[in-house]
């Protein structure tokens, strides 16, 4: 079966029998044998991806990897407990199988039900990447020639450039979803993504910088506008040499302005993961229980949207079949809801938000993030940065560490500049940024008009498993934030 450039094309049925070998009735058959024992609710999620990269260093393309990742996760819901089983081999004894195994957590019935699935297949609310498979993977040729021109164009940026690593990753995924309350639906999942980094040498010094971008996107993005994949490269390039004469950063508590983009990334971390519904419904999220109360400055208004067209984080339905949607979050400082899968929404008692996500068919899905970021305010950025006398600009951010229940964090910036008089001074290497996410989001004073969203590289781990997510922010002001520096 070749999948379609109109994901609402995928017809359900068609998929089950030429994909995975099955029929609908053996789907409700598997259906009613989970739902044998005292449970409230079953799903089935079937995956088929195909995952193709090619990466490139020391001037040479190194590796070229194809797999293939296909099977399908039964789960069973009784109150608060999760039944769930996986086969990564798709045949009616397995699906029966895994059935069983997934039904254990339910209490003891004689009791058959029966599913129907045989109403018309639920159609995604949504056509938010309508890529052909064709469109998505060029050939292996063409891949590492645009790898080699990445080299290239790293090199050629500055000669103390001595290494530059390329990749490309290619994910071709369809998804079927099925459920006890009669939903059937399918989504045609394409992302693609490129990461670039280089190394920088002068003397004794050595610095790395790093660029990428993507989405649910066909190849031509990163040949597009103005050839997409050499700015990456030029950009991965620059952070390097700026880094290079980069001085310790300054410790102590300072105001600190964000830019614009990837430093989304904390409020992702310090604020994102609070609000999600599983965290919340169990008491330890720094959030739990202040639904309608003031948790950040009235400047302040977080957006969860999985429905901007081809970004990253975006899904026409969730990991559960439920289409996804704009969830306001925080509203002028006052929270106003939480992200939700399915069986946190059921045991709160309020609507699935469409954020269930999992990795793959070998995980249950959890409430998770999509695109997260901050609306624009009306301050002219420039005038941000002039308004600190002394402080930091952070501008992009690495690895960085967070504890949900006390909101307590630490990110480490990968490009920072000193803001001395209202002007920006030389980069600083080394500054982390150390707070509690409800605290810094009251200390937010200044918001920029300039929101960006991430080039499309974020992946979001948690509870062992990874998605891939979007964030963004347009430049903030926080004042007093503790800086964690290497300046003696």
């Amino acid at each position: 079966m070749t999948t379609s450039a109109d994901s609402n094309a995928l017809l359900p049925t068609q998929l089950i029998a030429e994909r995975f070998g099955l029929d609908v009735a053996a789907l409700e058959a598997t259906l009613g044998a989970a739902l044998a024992r005292r449970a409230d609710f079953a799903d089935l999620f079937f995956e088929h991806r195909v995952l193709h990269s090619v990466s490139l260093d020391e001037g040479i393309v190194k590796k070229a990897n194809q797999s293939i990742v296909q099977g399908v996760g039964v789960r069973v819901l009784a109150g608060e407990k999760t039944g769930y089983a996986f086969s990564d081999e798709i045949s009616i004894d397995n699906l029966k199988l895994a059935a069983e195994n997934a039904r254990a957590i339910g209490a003891t019935s004689d009791k058959s039900r029966s599913v129907d699935l045989r109403g018309t297949p639920t159609a995604p609310r949504h056509d938010l990447y309508p890529v052909e498979s064709s469109a998505l993977l060029p050939s292996l040729t063409d891949r590492a020639a645009l790898l080699s021109r990445v080299d290239h164009a790293a090199r050629s940026f500055d000669p103390r450039i001595k290494n530059v690593m390329a990749s490309v990753a290619v994910e071709d995924k369809v998804v079927l979803v099925a459920n006890s309350e009669g939903d059937l639906v399918a989504d045609h999942q394409p992302l693609l993504r490129i990461s670039v980094n280089c190394i920088a040498e002068d003397g004794a010094k050595r610095q790395q910088g790093s660029a990428g971008g993507g989405g649910r996107v066909a190849f031509g993005f990163l040949i597009d506008g103005e050839e997409r994949a050499l700015g990456f490269a030029r950009e991965a390039a620059r952070q390097a040499i700026v880094n290079l004469d980069a001085t310790d950063a300054p410790a102590g508590e300072m105001n600190v302005v964000l830019g614009p983009g990837w430093p989304g990334v904390l409020l992702h971390e310090a604020v994102g993961h609070g609000l999600e519904g599983d965290f919340n419904r169990k008491g330890t999220s720094a959030f739990a229980k202040l639904l309608g109360e003031s948790v950040a400055s009235e400047l302040c208004t977080v957006v969860d949207d999985g429905t901007i067209a081809a970004r990253r984080g975006s899904l026409n339905v969730d990991d559960e079949g439920t289409p996804t949607q704009r969830n306001v979050l925080i509203e002028k400082g006052k929270l106003c809801g939480y992200l939700q899968d399915r069986l946190n929404a059921g045991l709160m008692g309020v609507p699935a938000t469409g954020n269930g996500r999992r990795e793959s068919f070998m995980h249950y899905p959890m409430p998770r993030m999509t695109n997260t970021f901050m609306l624009a305010g009306e301050d002219d950025p420039e005038d941000i940065i002039r308004s600190v006398d002394r402080g930091l600009y952070a501008v992009s951010f690495g690895g960085g560490q967070v504890d949900i229940t006390s909101g307590k964090f630490v990110f480490s910036a990968s490009e920072a500049y000193r803001i001395e008089g209202g002007k920006l001074a030389g980069p600083v290497k080394g500054a982390t940024l150390i707070g509690n996410g409800p605290d810094v989001m009251k200390r937010i004073t200044r918001v920029g008009s300039d929101l960006a969203l991430d080039d499309g590289v974020g992946t979001c781990g948690k509870d062992g498993q990874s998605v891939p997510v979007g964030v963004g922010l347009p430049t903030i002001r926080i004042d007093g934030i503790t800086v964690g520096g290497t300046q003696a």
